[in-house]
């Protein structure tokens, strides 16, 4: 047997690395040069050593010109008899120069490497070549005036044009329907065609058993999983007197929305189908046009759907395979039947794929097993919480300015047999708050949740800092910039992993209007206020955020003032259970009945509220230290320094130091944003 040699364009991706595996496996006397670019060269060590010695790669680029490749590169292939066209760009959502350069401009130089080395050219095109064409479409087909609605579309047309009219070349055309993951093991690499639905399915799995779902036969589309297509394309380009020939490799059947339902709805937990309605319910969606398909495409991103993937949901040609069928004949390759393997594909998308799949809770409890980073942790509501959380499963990355403080916390925790880990960092220093996020980032892969609790507090009348403007700025550097640094940095792991919560420590007095604090609480509203805006934009992404409007803790936070403050404080304890609360039930505000009291006398009864407000001015002066007068107190202190005092164990269903009763609890859920 003489030997074979192959280049192979794409080779590193996901049909072109079945390919590539399937020569090797199928002629011990093939060698596979595969085109890869400089920066996949880890990818392609990866897959080499599976391939082994036999599988080279050819260092060169899909869009630049002569494919990035030196006449010595060339010379180095000697005499390749198949070049294989893997490569291009398979996502109707991308822009369209990026696909003209890499699916036609692409194409043009592969088409130039195969004249350039006498090879016969297996360019892999697609179905979408039909564009809307109505009716039976052959593999002899091609432009038969059809319009093509999409760039994707548009860039697949003009590549297999430039094959067939290339005067002297060799080629075999394959075009592939939509190519799914794997029929055995339900590996894909990347969301597309019918997984976009899977997510939106996802959320039906709710619904008690007995749900009647029914729905329209809508969004017919042509299925293949990828290990056929890989099989029947290695099979093909050595088929006898094959050139010039076009072959579809696509199902001869097509599939609807009620099929995918029906093929994953069991491992899925679906409720079964009990019906089906009329088609044309689902036109107003499909077909809609201007401004109201703008909305549509505004609703589909929320669940996760692009609105390009609605235009072309529907597949209006029939795909004729009798070429392909009858060169496959007796080698045992066909396309198995969706339902036979869709459950394959659904589990693989649960588990690796599922945009979602990091908001799934552990079984054994919501904080089992999460990524929660602690700022302020040394003392007080964060040492408390941070305790809390760990006894709760969760691994603590635990933030503040004292590492021995840390140190001993972390102790405790795991002495207990929890996790954690110190981080000694300063929230008002960028550099600080960068290097941290990259450390815990690099070491632990991933972040689930945030708390803001590092904060600093002062209590001093106006009067009082007049000419103390240093006040303002420091108390805003931390609890202000300092929780939005973290927000920052965190963001854009957050949005890659469509998973995210912060839990902001804030003020029961940013709803009272608390006097005598306004250099603290204007900090606390204007956290509140970032976060309420930045949770409209990324609701899309599952990035969510609880204000938790704290009553007065009993923390070293609040000892200057010491028997100044109007109301007695809770425990550190109790508040680390309202921590808790944000993380695993997520509302968008926890405050407590007085605090909720006091804004409705602001906007019901404002005058009355203000001289209340006042009289407590007055009935509560400012400390010593506060009017300026000598003494070793300080109106001031940083959450987060050390305390004398452990925590005790936390509690669970106390909310502002007393046990709200059931009825009260319900009626606070009445008003929107209120959970008590």
């Amino acid at each position: 047997m003489c030997l074979m040699r192959y280049v192979v364009t794409g080779g590193t991706g996901f049909i072109g690395r079945r390919v590539v595996s399937r020569l090797l496996d199928a002629r011990p006397d093939a060698e596979v040069w595969i085109l890869v670019r400089r920066q996949s060269l880890g990818r392609f060590e990866e897959l080499a050593g599976q391939w082994g010695e036999r599988a080279k790669p050819l260092v060169g680029e899909l869009t630049e010109p002569g494919l990035g490749l030196t006449d010595e590169a060339i010379a180095e292939l000697g005499d390749v008899d198949h070049v294989v066209h893997c490569a291009a760009i398979y996502d109707i959502t991308a822009g369209e120069s990026e696909q003209r350069a890499a699916n036609v401009d692409g194409t043009r130089a592969v088409v130039d490497l195969a004249m350039r080395l006498d090879a016969t050219l297996h360019h892999v095109s697609s179905i979408a070549v039909a564009g809307d064409f109505h009716g039976e479409f052959t593999e002899d087909d091609f432009d038969v005036g059809q319009q093509l609605p999409t760039p994707y579309h548009q860039t697949k047309f003009e590549a297999e044009q430039l094959v067939r009219s290339t005067p002297g070349l060799r080629r075999r055309i394959y075009r592939p329907a939509v190519v799914v993951g794997d029929s055995r093991t339900g590996e894909m690499d990347k969301i597309d065609g019918p997984y976009y639905f899977f997510g939106v399915l996802a959320k039906l799995a709710v619904l008690p058993r007995l749900t009647p779902i029914m729905l329209p036969d809508t969004g017919r589309t042509n299925i293949v999983p990828v290990d056929y297509v890989a099989d029947a394309l290695v099979a093909l380009m050595h088929a006898d007197a094959s050139d010039g020939q076009t072959f579809h490799l696509a199902s001869p059947k097509t599939i609807g929305l009620r099929g995918i339902y029906r093929g994953i709805a069991r491992p899925a937990g679906l409720p079964p189908l009990r019906g089906s309605l009329p088609r044309s319910m689902a036109t107003p969606v499909l077909k809609v046009r201007g401004r109201p398909k703008v909305w549509r495409n505004m609703v589909a991103t929320q669940l996760g759907i692009p609105g390009e993937v609605l235009d072309v949901v529907d597949l209006a040609p029939t795909f004729i395979s009798e070429q392909t069928q009858n060169a496959l004949r007796g080698s045992g390759i066909a396309v198995p039947d969706f339902g036979s393997y869709a459950p394959a594909l659904w589990r693989y998308w649960a588990e690796h794929l599922d945009p979602d799949r990091a908001r799934r809770d552990d079984p054994e409890g919501p904080l089992v097993g999460r990524h929660v980073i602690i700022t302020g942790a040394s003392s007080g509501i964060g040492r408390a919480s941070a305790v809390a959380v760990a006894e709760r499963g969760a691994t603590v990355f635990a933030l503040a300015r004292n590492g021995d403080a840390l140190d001993d916390l972390v102790g405790e925790i795991r002495a207990n047999g929890g996790q954690a880990y110190a981080f000694t960092c300063d929230v008002t220093d960028s550099g600080s708050v960068e290097h941290t996020v990259k450390d815990i980032l690099g070491r632990f892969h991933h972040v689930d949740y945030l708390v803001n609790n590092a904060g600093r507090s002062i209590r001093r009348s106006v009067v009082n800092q007049t000419d103390r403007l240093h006040d303002y700025e420091r108390v805003m550097a931390v609890n202000y910039f300092g929780a939005v640094r973290m927000v920052l940095a965190l963001l854009p792991h957050w949005q890659e992993r469509r998973f995210g919560h912060v839990v902001n420590v804030s003020s029961a007095g940013v709803q009272a209007r608390s006097p005598k604090y306004s250099a603290y609480l204007p900090t606390k509203a204007a956290l509140d206020t970032f976060s309420e805006v930045v949770g409209t934009e990324t609701l899309s992404d599952h990035i969510t955020f609880t204000n938790i409007h704290m009553p007065l803790v009993a923390t070293p936070m609040i000892k200057p003032s010491r028997r100044l403050n109007p109301v007695p404080p809770i425990t550190a304890e109790h508040a680390a259970a309202m921590v808790v609360r944000g993380l695993v039930d997520k509302p968008a505000r926890i405050d407590t009945p007085l605090g909720t009291l006091s804004e409705a006398g602001l906007y019901f009864v404002p005058k009355l509220s203000r001289r209340v407000l006042h009289q407590v001015f007055l009935g509560y002066p400012d400390s010593a230290a506060a009017r300026g007068e000598g003494t070793s107190e300080t109106p001031e202190v940083l959450a987060g320094q050390p305390s004398s005092r452990r925590p005790k164990r936390p509690a669970r269903a106390v909310v502002a130091g007393v046990r709200v009763p059931g009825p009260v609890k319900w009626a606070a859920r009445l008003v929107p944003g209120v959970h008590w």
